[in-house]
């Protein structure tokens, strides 16, 4: 591995490749302490300046030459922008940014994430009852979120928590930037997200469940299920329809991942439903074909559909690889779970009886014309998914 970070970096990503190289070779932890601090310090320097996508360019270039590295610069990328301090009044508060996910899947149509304020007043009221830690202040985005419209940059997560733990101590009300959704038509499994931060002074509890009794974890249960009762009020009428999983609410970064991996699952199930319903073809009259995507690794699973008497793929569905491990797992190891083989698993639940693994890892091709991902075919071949004509593609709308 490199040790010197090459000259196409700007002397700003070279500092921080050079900082995070130091820290990854550390052999103690009063040597881990000094290299943070200067990483923390960089890091810092680079959230606050104009933007930028430098910490995302030094990422991409770690992850390509040194994963150890790359590591340990997500994570204190991670710590720096969904928590904080600040001073207010005199008084110096800790702050970080959590969500409360509902990842749901649906044959119909998910619905948007627009509260009402009478929906908005009862999360918040919900929330600090049985998850933020009593005394603890909060403020909340007003609307439930997608991964679409949640920050796409670690200078904008560290803009969410700046401004909305300003606004929980009400010394702020700059609005955060809700980034503009996708077109979302289509999406039959997906996640909602109540983002906010939880500000408390400084070393204080965060979380309801953070005591010192020795069934804290029972505690933290207990608090999931409280939660997950009380939010009903809010989330059942508006997800009409739609199964729901509702996760512990929890940090802003890991929810992320956990909410990209419930959904996996889902995404699979609803694919096939719909199917079965929309294009009215059941398990037995359809075939499954998984292939692996990607460069290096895998980044990817692909997933094609196609009818037992054609090669014509109609329908697709993408299977993110979330680990390292996932990425490097063949299925060797007991202690490896072979990500084809869970998927194969998934949908002979849902009836299909023929699927089909295909070895190697392929290129990730998309449609030149309107940027649809291609999927296999059981003859190996990438292509654009095309319904059946008598296909309904009209979705049914509860909401």
């Amino acid at each position: 591995m490199p040790a010197t970070p090459p000259s196409r970096l700007s002397r700003e990503a070279q500092r921080l490749v050079t900082l995070t190289q130091a820290l990854a070779r550390s052999g103690s932890r009063l040597e881990d302490i000094y290299w943070e601090n200067l990483l923390g310090i960089q890091l810092n320097k680079l959230l606050l300046g104009k933007k930028n996508k430098t910490i995302e360019t030094v990422l991409d270039h770690l992850l390509a030459s040194d994963l150890n590295a790359y590591e340990i610069l997500v994570e204190q990328a991670e710590t720096l922008t969904e928590s904080t301090t600040i001073v207010h009044q005199g008084v110096e508060y800790d702050a970080l940014l959590f969500s409360a996910p509902v990842v749901a899947w649906t044959r119909y149509q998910l619905p948007e994430g627009e509260l009402t304020p009478a929906q908005r007043q009862a999360l918040a009221r919900h929330l600090q009852a049985h998850i933020v830690a009593e005394g603890a202040k909060m403020a909340l985005i007003p609307a439930l979120v997608n991964f679409d419209q949640m920050p796409q940059s670690f200078q904008e997560t560290h803009a969410w928590t700046q401004r909305l733990a300003l606004l929980a101590l009400g010394a702020g009300a700059e609005p955060c930037q809700i980034n503009k959704p996708e077109d979302a038509d289509g999406m039959l499994a997906d996640a909602r997200f109540a983002v906010g931060v939880i500000v408390v002074p400084k070393g204080q509890a965060v979380f309801r469940w953070q005591m010192p009794q020795d069934d804290a974890i029972a505690i933290r249960q207990k608090c999931q299920e409280a939660w997950e009762q009380a939010s009903a009020e809010v989330f059942t009428p508006m997800f009409t329809g739609c199964y729901l999983e509702y996760l512990q609410p929890d940090a802003y970064y890991m929810n992320s991942r956990e909410a990209d991996r419930r959904i996996r699952p889902l995404a699979l199930k609803a694919a096939v439903t719909w199917l079965q319903t929309a294009a009215h073809l059941p398990g037995d009259e359809l075939r499954a074909v998984i292939i692996g995507c990607g460069g290096d690794t895998i980044e990817e699973y692909r997933v094609g559909f196609s009818t037992r008497h054609s090669n014509e793929v109609i329908y697709g569905c993408i299977w993110p690889v979330l680990s390292k491990e996932e990425a490097a797992a063949d299925g060797t190891e007991n202690q490896v779970i072979d990500v084809p083989d869970e998927i194969a698993a998934l949908l002979k639940e849902q009836g299909i009886a023929d699927v089909r693994r295909l070895p190697g890892i392929h290129p990730a091709e998309f449609c030149d014309d309107c940027g649809a991902p291609y999927f296999p075919n059981p003859l190996g071949e990438m292509m654009h998914p095309e319904l059946p004509e008598e296909t309904d593609l009209a979705p049914v709308h509860f909401h």
